[in-house]
């Protein structure tokens, strides 16, 4: 089983080329620019490798779609341990479960000074 390599910016799997050449370590050369960018930002305000700034929206975005996933695997959780479930119940939770994860599978942090057009 081989490891997927991650963009080293939005994390997504990167495609890799067959044949000759480096191994790509971004997904697309707007990735590449925006860890260029972070990179010379961090130096200039002398972050540590494990240190980021992140705008306090982006923040509380995030923390908002993670507070709405958890309360809907602790409801389907509390709703399995009911007993069982008809079919279309189980469609039901599944369904809440895919609408709460879904905003955090697609989650991109927008890049400094960017606005969602």
């Amino acid at each position: 089983m081989t490891k997927d390599t991650r963009c080293g910016w939005c994390r997504r799997v990167v495609d890799q080329p067959t044949g000759r050449g480096r191994p790509r370590k971004f997904c697309s050369q707007r990735c590449r620019q925006w860890h260029w960018v972070s990179q010379q930002r961090a130096r200039e305000l002398n972050l540590a490798e494990g240190e980021l700034v992140v705008a306090r929206t982006e923040l509380d975005a995030l923390h908002d779609a993670l507070y709405v996933l958890a309360c809907a695997v602790d409801d389907t959780v509390n709703d399995l341990a009911g007993g069982a479930a008809t079919k279309e119940e189980l469609k039901r939770m599944l369904d809440w479960l895919i609408e709460s994860a879904m905003p955090l599978r697609n989650y991109e942090l927008s890049a400094p000074g960017t606005t969602d057009d």
